[in-house]
């Protein structure tokens, strides 16, 4: 079983979280290390990279929409958790594109394909997730994408 080196940081720093006392931070890993888990085994291989960026990235966005949720129905103490995990979490992915940045690549992808209506959003939005796989929200693609071709 071969791990990739954000694995075994992440391994690493679940115990620099026991020994600290840093009990957010220790469980949130420890959830994200069965989630590496249960990935290798319905994938039946090792992961790689770019895949233990994908769960991860599943568990930020599992979270945000959680804590969303929680705010919803005024349950504030929950979210606040949510929201914690979320940091800890986010440290391990690289920094996500700006506003502005991903309005920009929003603008090259419409000159590329020539998009012009509602009817071209999705083509841009699969032109900009593809160029930026990783590095972009979807949500914040899509209502750019919708205000320069709407």
């Amino acid at each position: 079983m071969a791990i990739t080196d954000l694995e075994t940081q992440i391994l690493e720093d679940v115990k620099g979280a026991m020994r600290s006392g840093d009990h957010v931070k220790r469980d949130t890993l420890r959830m994200l290390i069965a989630a590496l888990k249960n990935e290798r085994i319905a994938k039946g291989e090792d992961l790689d990279h770019a895949t233990v960026e994908t769960v991860i990235r599943r568990g930020v966005k599992s979270r945000k929409d959680s804590s969303q949720k929680y705010r919803e129905v005024d349950r504030p103490e929950h979210a606040d958790k949510e929201d914690a995990e979320i940091v800890v979490l986010e440290a391990y992915l690289p920094q996500m594109m700006d506003e502005a940045a991903t309005l920009a690549a929003v603008d090259a992808v419409i000159a590329e394909t020539g998009a012009s209506g509602k009817g071209d959003i999705g083509k841009v939005m699969k032109g900009v997730m593809a160029k930026h796989k990783g590095l972009v929200e979807g949500k914040l693609v899509n209502r750019l994408a919708s205000e320069r071709l709407g």
